[in-house]
């Protein structure tokens, strides 16, 4: 059985965990150039440094006598967003949509206390949620205002886009939406839906939960069919622009769509998952093939994306494997 399953994955072009980390990462990705995306406050002043956009940065904090002045760098903001400068996965984020008095709202409406956002600020300062568990900053920055487009889409928080790009050139997309279950957050692993798109269109291919199958927004019931994301060649661009900006020839890019900004980049990954080839029920392999054939990389980013869109729209590649390979795909890419 296992063998079965593993010809069936092999078939349908899967990467694993060991050809990750070994045929892309450590092939393509200088470990010297990890700190640039794993420090987000980096990554923001390489953004940008190279005309990126990204969100505002509202104020940071470093040490923990910082924290008795949290109170006047808030004051100012009704909305905002705090985040572990080397965080990962979503760990540590705390959103806040409105502040009243002593107040603070979070998008599920529950208010808490200054005294709790400093003791979460604190929790950050001392590694709870850094890489490594080793002593972090702070970053606050504005808030994303969701576009329009998405507002039926994601419950309770704002989604966003991975874009893995290879060698500059983008080969595979995912929506992550939040939900009930993730707590408002865009994690898959927390219960987040995972929607694959067309890298040809920025349409929606196929939505899976927990790595199954599902066709309508667990809370909100909006049907997928019909979901195509904005200002998807723009996206693209700046997602293929990363690699210039990096160095890194393997990269996960997560960008989202502001009402009034359009596409930001938010956060970069040098060792991006495995679970979006489960949103697009397709494998990666065929696609790395494609890049690493290339005589060279070209030079312009907007020429590579045009590259992208034709050589992995849909209606080339995409595969419908039957239920069980992609709860066997959904079981050893996670895992």
């Amino acid at each position: 059985m296992l063998l079965t399953t593993v010809k069936r994955l092999k078939s349908m072009g899967i990467i694993g965990m060991n050809q990750r980390n070994f045929g892309l990462v450590a092939r393509y990705n200088p470990r010297r150039l990890y700190p640039l995306v794993d420090d987000k406050l980096k990554t923001k002043r390489l953004a940008q440094a190279a005309g990126i956009t990204v969100p505002k940065l509202l104020g940071t904090l470093h040490y923990q006598h910082d924290v008795k002045h949290l109170k006047e760098m808030l004051s100012a903001y009704n909305q905002f967003v705090i985040k572990p400068v080397k965080g990962s996965g979503g760990k540590g984020i705390l959103v806040i949509t409105e502040q009243d008095h002593n107040l603070y709202y979070k998008p599920s409406g529950d208010a808490v206390k200054l005294r709790h956002i400093e003791r979460h600020v604190s929790n950050i300062l001392s590694g709870l949620h850094s890489l490594g568990g080793k002593p972090d900053s702070v970053m606050i920055e504005s808030l994303i205002q969701i576009d329009p487009v998405f507002e039926d889409y994601s419950y309770e928080g704002i989604p966003d886009l991975r874009v893995i790009v290879l060698k500059g050139y983008p080969i595979m997309a995912m929506l992550r939406l939040a939900t009930h279950a993730s707590d408002g957050r865009a994690n898959l692993h927390q219960g987040a839906v995972g929607v694959g798109i067309d890298i040809g269109t920025g349409e929606a291919l196929h939505a899976v939960q927990y790595g199954n199958p599902i066709y309508f927004h667990p809370d909100t019931r909006k049907p997928f069919s019909n979901l195509v994301v904005p200002h998807w060649n723009k996206l693209l661009a700046l997602a293929a622009a990363c690699y210039e900006m990096t160095g890194l020839g393997y990269l996960g890019v997560d960008i989202v769509l502001d009402r009034d900004q359009g596409p930001m980049i938010i956060e970069l990954n040098a060792r991006p998952g495995l679970s979006i080839q489960v949103a697009n029920f397709a494998g990666l392999a065929p696609r790395v093939a494609a890049v690493e054939a290339l005589e060279k990389t070209d030079p312009d980013p907007q020429s590579r994306v045009a590259f992208s869109q034709q050589q992995f729209a849909a209606n080339r590649d995409i595969i419908r494997p039957r239920r069980r390979t992609r709860q066997a795909a959904s079981t050893l890419i996670l895992n």
